[in-house]
């Protein structure tokens, strides 16, 4: 069993046909242990009871964007959730969002919907 088949992966999108791809997509590699929140709001209130190690997140939702919500974690005073792994999934390859997005401190960007090659290798990295 690979190391990227035991990771805990936490799935933010607020789109659930997107979800289910990521999900299944994920899957697809081996990676079985997976949550998921519609937004930054519910996914921080997983996060503490699931303790994923990554977490691939959506930009664009509502209450809570995936910018807002990385920035909270940065800001959080358990280490643990301080420094989580990110990577950012959106539809949304702008400047604009990129520029928002790259000094928060992740391990990329994905443009929706993933390849699973794509995927599978910025995880790999991520988790190494």
């Amino acid at each position: 069993m690979t190391k990227l088949a035991l990771a805990r992966i936490l799935v933010v999108d607020d789109d659930e046909v997107m979800r289910t791809f990521v999900v299944n997509t994920l899957r697809r590699m081996g990676i079985q242990t997976i949550e998921t929140a519609t937004d930054g709001v519910q996914a921080l209130r997983v996060m503490i009871t699931f303790r994923p190690d990554l977490v691939l997140t959506d930009i664009h939702m509502q209450p809570m964007d995936g910018l807002e919500f990385v920035q909270q974690l940065r800001g959080h005073s358990n280490p643990l959730v301080k420094n989580m792994k990110i990577i950012f999934m959106s539809a949304d390859a702008s400047t604009a969002t990129l520029e928002s997005a790259m000094p928060l401190g992740t391990f990329g960007y994905i443009v929706k919907p993933p390849r699973l090659e794509n995927l599978q290798t910025k995880l790999e990295l991520a988790l190494k």
